[in-house]
């Protein structure tokens, strides 16, 4: 494989893979708004840690997915970057 984009389309295509990445896709998202929040200000997860009381570990551990934060936790993660936290549940959308 040249690319993780092309060993990612490739390993999707087995339905159990499918089905397992579909459902951690929450997770995933959280993560990525976590990240792109953060890289869009400029800081590392050293300055979120100070700015939360979180340690960087347990930043880094939620971004690469290892650490499941509380809802507490997301919310102190929020604060810190300026943000507000927002909690939304949306009917799926219907797969073809």
């Amino acid at each position: 494989m040249s690319s993780y984009k092309e060993y990612k389309e490739k390993a999707l295509q087995d339905p159990v893979v499918r089905a397992e990445y579909d459902s951690l896709q929450a997770e995933y998202n959280i993560i990525q708004a976590m990240i792109d929040a953060r890289n869009s200000q400029h800081i590392t997860q050293k300055e979120l840690a100070e700015r939360t009381g979180i340690t960087q570990a347990d930043i880094s551990r939620i971004e690469n997915g290892t650490r499941n934060p509380s809802l507490a936790m997301m919310k102190r993660i929020a604060q810190g970057l300026g943000m507000q936290l927002k909690l939304e549940m949306i009917q799926p959308t219907s797969k073809k």
